[in-house]
């Protein structure tokens, strides 16, 4: 998860438009919010444990003066919820000044903090991002765009940067495209009249700022912002994009397009295959909101069974699944859900939801539900069953954690409580996407991982926070 931005708005203060991109990706991450911020002679950088709107308000903002900022908000999946993990992370060494920003994460953190080791070189924080950018910070090159190639090639895993010194702005994605970044151009009043420039983790970013999409940011490469004639590519890496597909399913806001597609009619035509692949007699079709609207919509007009809301969400309430650790998650449930009881009582109910991770969250869904009376429950998942942990950028990377990688269908259905239930195939997520399969990264369902994940705890969230020897 977490989101970024870049912004480069000749004459005008980055920081406000680095914020309000950053409010609209705020769904990527609720545990800290930053910014960096450069007027050409310095950066200076502000963050904090907090929503994007408790850390960067008005009281802030006014201070945080020039026209190229990059901004983040964080869900951690390397090191903990800590102040000093928060983002933008931010270096001054010898060689030049550097903050950046990532969404992703990294699977050769241990060989790469003892490359900085061998260096004597520390970090403060436990993150992998702390540690990418006190390597940036030392690594040989002239300039930063030189560096960052020289150094991006011994970095593996899932890594969408924006990075910034105190003239330009970069954004950078990795080999496989794992994480997403688009650029955009904003509107010339916005930029005091020049071509001002925006990277965003989705198009949502860009439409808050009145920006328009101009393209994706390519696997393997890196856009400069801040060049004399716009937008300069630059490519580290030949490039294979294998787009993580739970940003379709899941992640990413439903009016954002990713490949060209708007999310909102990808979930609806998953909800669509869902009620071709398992069909059941009930009276209504209900999503768990918000996450499993589309789908349940999609369910509905292809079952012809009536769709209707049968739980109501707090909007001030977080996404669950992303909270850091599981005790929250189900504190959560019950503050985020309340049931409509009038319009499940008696009733046998489609329920749709976008996914079943560890299965928690789902079984307490139906509790609340059977409390308020519903005849049957028939859970409908329009995803396929999570069997193997993310190591790209989700905190799932204990394989126990989730329960399809523990027990068969029967056994998650017995766990939940439900009366029946159904995932969506691969075979009809694709079909709703209508793109072929090599396009995106299926690991957290089949296994087949694009870059080589070691099994160890090298890969673990908390590698920073224990100690690393050279030569280990």
């Amino acid at each position: 998860m977490c989101g970024v931005v870049g912004i480069h708005a000749p004459g005008q203060e980055a920081a406000p438009l680095a914020a309000l991109g950053l409010f609209a990706l705020q769904h990527r991450g609720q545990e800290s919010a930053g910014l960096a911020v450069s007027d050409g002679t310095g950066v200076m950088v502000y963050k904090d444990l907090g929503l994007v709107a408790q850390v960067l308000d008005d009281r802030r903002l006014p201070s945080l003066r020039g026209d190229r900022a990059i901004a983040h908000c964080r869900y951690s999946t390397t090191g903990s919820t800590l102040w000093e993990n928060s983002q933008p992370a931010f270096r001054m060494g010898p060689r030049r000044t550097v903050a950046l920003g990532h969404n992703g994460n990294l699977v050769n953190t241990r060989k790469l903090m003892e490359e900085l080791q061998a260096g004597r070189g520390r970090i403060v924080g436990t993150s992998d991002t702390e540690l990418l950018t006190a390597l940036l910070a030392e690594e040989p090159g002239d300039d930063l765009v030189e560096s960052l190639a020289r150094l991006l090639p011994r970095v593996a895993g899932a890594y969408s940067l924006v990075v910034m010194d105190e003239t330009r702005v970069i954004g950078v994605r990795d080999p496989f495209g794992i994480r997403p970044l688009v650029l955009g151009r904003l509107p010339p009043e916005t930029a005091g009249g020049a071509h001002g420039w925006v990277l965003s983790s989705e198009t949502c970013g860009l439409e808050v700022l009145g920006a328009t999409y101009v393209r994706d940011v390519e696997a393997g490469e890196m856009v400069v912002l801040g060049e004399p004639h716009g937008p300069r590519s630059v490519r580290f890496a030949e490039g294979r994009e294998q787009l993580c597909v739970f940003e379709l399913i899941y992640f990413a806001r439903p009016d954002s397009f990713m490949l060209g597609r708007n999310l909102y009619e990808v979930r609806r035509r998953m909800g669509e295959a869902l009620a071709r692949e398992a069909p059941v007699e009930a009276d209504l079709v209900m999503p768990v909101p918000d996450t499993g609207a589309p789908a349940a919509a999609g369910y509905a007009e292809q079952s012809g069974i009536p769709y209707r809301e049968g739980m109501v969400k707090n909007r001030y309430a977080g996404r669950t699944f992303i909270q850091p650790s599981q005790a929250l998650r189900q504190r959560g449930v019950t503050v985020k859900l309340s049931p409509l009881p009038d319009q499940v009582r008696g009733r046998r109910l489609v329920v749709v939801d976008d996914s079943v991770v560890r299965g928690t969250t789902t079984r307490r869904i139906v509790e609340i539900l059977r409390r308020a009376g519903a005849a049957e429950i028939h859970l409908r998942i329009s995803a396929p069953p999570i069997h193997h942990p993310c190591f790209y950028g989700i905190d799932t990377q204990i394989e126990t954690e989730l329960i399809a990688s523990r027990l068969d269908l029967e056994g998650i259905r017995a766990f939940v409580g439900a009366d029946s239930m159904a995932y969506l195939s691969i075979g009809g997520v694709l079909d709703a996407i209508g793109l072929p399969r090599e396009r995106f990264c299926f690991a957290c369902f089949d296994g087949n991982y694009p870059v080589p994940v070691p099994y160890d705890v090298a890969s673990h969230k908390f590698v920073l926070e224990q100690p690393v020897e050279a030569g280990t």
